[in-house]
C-alpha cells in the first residue's frame, strides 16, 4: 500500500482523533508561533488535516500546507473555508516534492513527518537550499532509537513490523536524538532551540547560516 493510500483511508478518523499529549502540543505550537512574523510565507510539510497550519496562520503572511494524502488536503481545505481563514492554502505533495512549490518561503515546518520518510537527509539539504539566509526550519520528530527513552522505545519499535505487515502502519525510520540533530547540522543549519515534548519527540528550531 502506498503512503498516499494509507493516509487517505485513515484521513477522516485521524482528523477526528484527539491529540495524545495536548500540553506538549500546545507548548511546541506556541514556541513555533514565537518565531513567525506577519510577513512570513510558511511551508508546512506533511500538514495532515491542517489543524496546526490553521492555528499558526494568524501569525504569518501566508501558510502553505502540503500532504501526500488528497483526503487530508481536502479536510484541511474544508477547515480553512469553515473557519474563514484566507491566508492558508493546501495542496497535495509528498514530502520529497513539497519544496518544488514556486513560492519563496521564509519558514519550513515539519511535525511528526520525518520519521516516515526514507530520505530525510536529502530533504534537509533541500530545505536548506529553499530557505533564505536566516530562514527557519522547525520540526518535531519521534526518535525511536534514542537510548534515554528506555523500554518504551523498544516496545513501540517492536510493534511496527507487525503493524506494517497487517497494513495498519506506514514505513517508520529509527534514529536517535544525536543522529537526527547531526543530520540537520550536516545540511548546514545552526540549531537554536532543542527539546523533547513529549520525551520521544525531538523539537528543533534551526536557522540557515
Amino acid at each position: 500500500m502506498t503512503s498516499a493510500k494509507f493516509w487517505d483511508k485513515r484521513a477522516r478518523k485521524y482528523a477526528a482523533s484527539k491529540i495524545a499529549d495536548l500540553s506538549a502540543y500546545e507548548y511546541t505550537r506556541e514556541r513555533t508561533r514565537s518565531y513567525l512574523r506577519a510577513t512570513d510565507t510558511v511551508l508546512e510539510m506533511g500538514c495532515g488535516s491542517g489543524s496546526t497550519a490553521l492555528e499558526l496562520a494568524t501569525d504569518a503572511g501566508l501558510i502553505i500546507g502540503t500532504d501526500v494524502s488528497s483526503e487530508m488536503v481536502k479536510i484541511a481545505a474544508e477547515k480553512a473555508q469553515a473557519g474563514g481563514v484566507k491566508n492558508a492554502s493546501f495542496r497535495v505533495a509528498a514530502v520529497s516534492d513539497a519544496l518544488n512549490a514556486p513560492e519563496p518561503v521564509d519558514v519550513v515546518l515539519g511535525f511528526n513527518i520525518f520519521h516516515l520518510v526514507r530520505n530525510r537527509e536529502e530533504i534537509y539539504a533541500d530545505i536548506y537550499r529553499k530557505l533564505p539566509v536566516g530562514g527557519a526550519f522547525i520540526s518535531k520528530t519521534p526518535c525511536l532509537s534514542e537510548p534515554s527513552i528506555g523500554l518504551k522505545r523498544f516496545a513501540f519499535a517492536a510493534m511496527i513490523p507487525l503493524m506494517r505487515m497487517l497494513g495498519i502502519a506506514p514505513y517508520v525510520a529509527r534514529f536517535s536524538f544525536a543522529e537526527h540533530e547531526g543530520a540537520i547540522r550536516f545540511a548546514g543549519f545552526d540549531l537554536i532551540e532543542v527539546g523533547s515534548f513529549p520525551e520521544m519527540n525531538r523539537y528543533i528550531v534551526a536557522r540557515k547560516r
